[in-house]
């Protein structure tokens, strides 16, 4: 029998928030970690590291980034973010179903626990590579999501790891949690496989932060619908939902959208699941000024209906729909300075021919004779008497189209033609446990299960059908402070 004050279960960003939050207030902390070292830190690992937070202006990003030059001003249009454009973002992109509370708490301590992370030592950065675009000969950020950890999600992990152990929290690896502790008056700790041997874990409270069940295929079916199997996992192979299921066996609440998930596309030839030594450089997230098209050559979404990170989240649902599971995300010359990092890895399911003839014939799987006809009937609507500007929802968009394109819309017309294949990358699933906003888990005959905190993407209620880009990692860092911070205290009361 092992004990300790706080048990954290995850060792990604929102699992280690929990355990410095817990440490800082006075707490012996233990965490367990699923995966062997090498593996560890969760999704954290695999994400590019973007995090969405309020700010009014260039003080408020100095006070997350010290060694912002200080002409910063003078070369990009940093703009603002305020809580209310947080907040409608959140509503408006979850159809207004996210839950009304925990998003309040999300906005307004989004600023406050990154500058708690930056004051721990992690380091912020302007997201000049994926977030902004030189404009007149300044860079202007758009979407509303404007910093990042430097290093990403992989240096966010090494850098909160490095933390912890200064700090003198445990990590264990190979530790499989399997169920909580119970009885009539709480929860009480977790049995465990560590290194092969089941054992028991006692504590004081227990911090859940071990992510989705995005990994497990049969749970993927059973809850996201047919064809989920087929999806590839952009992230951990360690997320199972092992959480969900000991939560629900002690009597949690469920919340949140049990069949929706963060899903984009992903490159087709990627990997079953997420690639450490290429993170997130199989996404395609450049698709806004270019089109995309399925098997029978047709375009199926609207590529410019928002900015990317309003909307990369849902339309990985929206290939996997396709016959074959599969898309083909076209671009010309107008837009090849455009695109993303992610465009130029070696791993990258790639084609390029100097006419849109000869490029149809090398698209594997794709209907040659409907793709050259919808891109005739494409360039014939698209709208040229709207200037293009990529920070901005230009109007530059089509007209009398079927499938419309409202923004960004440029013919194609200038070789040589690039198109690169994808498929769906299932991110993170939405469903989960129901919440207190101080991180509480809740028993499904409404108290909270006394002693049962979670945090990260385990948690439901946030997201529904659409994801904001760079709310998860702060999602987790926020609740994942709270539920710290609120496991110590709950652990001094024995």
């Amino acid at each position: 029998m092992t004990q300790t004050e706080v048990l954290v279960v995850g060792a990604g960003n929102a699992a280690m928030c929990a355990a410095l939050a817990a440490r800082e207030a006075g707490a012996e902390v233990l965490v367990l970690e699923r995966a062997p070292e090498g593996e560890r830190g969760g999704n954290t690992a695999f994400t590019a590291g973007a995090m969405r937070t309020v700010y009014d202006g260039i003080d408020d990003l100095r006070a997350l980034i010290p060694d912002l030059p200080e002409d910063a001003e003078d070369t990009t249009d940093f703009g603002s973010y305020g809580a209310e454009a947080f907040f409608d973002d959140m509503a408006r992109v979850t159809d207004y179903r996210a839950d009304p509370e925990l998003v309040e708490v999300l906005v307004g301590r989004s600023h406050e626990t990154l500058h708690w992370m930056a004051g721990h030592g992690v380091r912020f950065a302007p997201a000049y590579g994926r977030q902004a675009f030189k404009v007149d000969g300044k860079f202007r950020f758009w979407g509303g999501l404007t910093v990042e950890v430097v290093g990403g999600g992989a240096g966010l992990v090494e850098r909160e790891h490095k933390i912890a152990a200064e700090a003198g929290i445990g990590v264990r690896y190979n530790s499989r949690a399997v169920d909580l502790l119970t009885d009539d008056s709480g929860v009480h700790g977790v049995r465990a496989v560590v290194d092969g041997a089941t054992t028991e874990i006692e504590a004081r409270s227990v911090v859940l932060a071990s992510g989705g069940f995005q990994a497990d295929a049969e749970w993927r079916t059973r809850y996201l619908g047919p064809g989920w199997d087929l999806a590839k996992v952009r992230g951990t192979r360690f997320n199972t939902g092992a959480g969900h299921r000991m939560a629900l066996a002690a009597g949690a609440s469920p919340a949140g959208h049990w069949s929706g998930c963060h899903a984009v596309g992903w490159d087709r030839n990627a990997p079953e699941h997420g690639d450490l030594a290429v993170g997130d450089g199989f996404q395609k997230h450049s698709y806004p000024f270019g089109i995309m098209v399925n098997a029978d050559g047709r375009r199926f979404v609207d590529e410019g209906a928002d900015f990317r990170n309003y909307t990369y989240a849902k339309y990985g649902r929206r290939i996997l729909e396709q016959p074959h599971q599969m898309a083909w995300q076209v671009f010309d010359q107008q837009a090849t300075h455009l695109l993303r990092d992610e465009y130029r890895i070696k791993e990258a399911t790639r084609v390029e021919a100097p006419t849109l003839q000869e490029l149809a014939r090398r698209m594997d799987g794709v209907d040659a004779d409907g793709f050259l006809a919808e891109v005739a009937a494409y360039n014939a609507a698209v709208r040229g008497d709207v200037p293009f500007d990529p920070t901005v929802k230009d109007g530059r968009g089509t007209r009398g189209l079927a499938v419309p394109k409202s923004n960004w819309a440029n013919t194609l017309t200038q070789g040589p033609f690039l198109a690169f294949q994808v498929t769906c990358g299932v991110t993170f699933t939405f469903g989960g446990l129901r919440i207190t906003p101080q991180a509480q888990v809740r028993g499904a005959e409404g108290p909270v299960l006394p002693g049962l905190f979670a945090c990260g993407e385990i948690v439901g209620g946030l997201f529904y059908h659409n994801y904001p880009g760079g709310t998860g990692l702060t999602a987790g860092s926020v609740f994942g402070r709270i539920a710290g911070t609120q496991a110590a205290k709950y652990s001094t009361l024995f």
